[in-house]
C-alpha cells in the first residue's frame, strides 16, 4: 500500500514506542510489586501501577532527556557548524536552510504561516525548534510531577515526612535522575557528529553517500 511507503518510518516507530513502553511497564510492575513485597506491602493491579509514580516518573524522565536532545540539535545546528559531518551545513558554502521564507509567500503550495507572512511567517521559521522545546518543557513538568509522588510513596513506605513538589524539585534525587539522561543524549549526539565525517551508511539520509571525502560537509 502506498500509505505505508510514503509514512512506513514513522508507522514502525511509533509501534516500536508502543511496544517498548509495553514492556517498560510490564517489567517496572514486576520490580515494583516485588519492592513492595519485600517492606510487607500488598501488591497492586497493573491498572494501578500504570498511573504510579514510579512508572509515570520514568517515562517523562525518558521523554524529557530525548526532547532536550532534538530541541538543542535543531537550535545549534542552525548557528554551529562541524566541518566534514552529515550532520552539519557547509560552513563555507550558503544553505537552502538560510533562505529568507519572505520570498515565498506568493508559492500556492508553501505553508500557510509563509503565505501569510508577518509574526505567523516568523513564528512558522522557528516552530520545529519551538515545538520541541514546548515538549520538553511539558515532559520536565510530568517528571517533576511524578517524580514527587514517587518519592512520597518511598518515604511513606518507610515512616518518613513526605516533600511538596516545589521542595523536590531543589532535591538531588530529581536532579541526579535528569543529568543521567541529559549526559547521555548530548554524548549520543556529538558521537553521531563525528562519526558521520568518516563513516557511512549506504541509503541512509543521515549519511553522506558512500564515496563521499570526509572534508565534504552534510548529507
Amino acid at each position: 500500500m502506498r500509505v505505508l511507503r510514503d509514512n512506513g518510518l514513522t508507522i514502525l516507530l511509533f509501534i516500536l514506542t508502543l511496544m517498548t513502553v509495553v514492556g517498560m511497564m510490564l517489567t517496572g510492575w514486576r520490580v515494583y510489586n516485588h519492592e513492595l513485597v519485600e517492606h510487607g506491602t500488598r501488591q497492586i493491579p497493573i491498572t494501578a501501577y500504570a498511573a504510579s509514580g514510579h512508572f509515570l516518573s520514568s517515562l517523562f524522565e525518558n521523554w524529557e532527556s530525548e526532547f532536550l536532545q532534538m530541541s538543542a540539535y535543531v537550535m545549534l545546528t542552525a548557528v554551529l557548524f562541524q566541518r566534514g559531518s552529515a550532520e552539519s551545513k557547509d560552513p563555507d558554502e550558503p544553505a537552502s536552510q538560510d533562505q529568507d521564507p519572505a520570498g515565498k509567500c506568493g508559492n500556492p503550495h508553501a505553508p500557510w504561516p509563509i503565505r501569510v507572512g508577518g509574526l505567523a511567517g516568523l513564528l512558522y521559521s522557528y516552530s520545529l525548534g519551538i515545538a520541541l522545546a514546548g515538549l520538553f518543557i511539558f515532559s520536565f513538568a510530568l517528571h517533576l510531577r511524578y517524580s514527587a509522588d514517587a518519592a512520597n510513596a518511598e518515604a511513606i513506605r518507610h515512616g518518613q515526612e513526605t516533600v511538596a513538589m516545589l521542595d523536590h524539585l531543589a532535591s538531588a534525587q530529581f536532579w541526579f535522575e535528569s543529568f543521567q539522561n541529559w549526559q547521555s543524549e548530548f554524548l549520543s549526539t556529538g558521537v553521531l557528529v563525528v562519526l558521520s565525517i568518516f563513516l557511512r551508511f549506504k541509503g541512509s539520509p543521515e549519511s553522506k553517500p558512500v564515496a563521499a571525502p570526509h572534508g565534504d560537509t552534510g548529507a
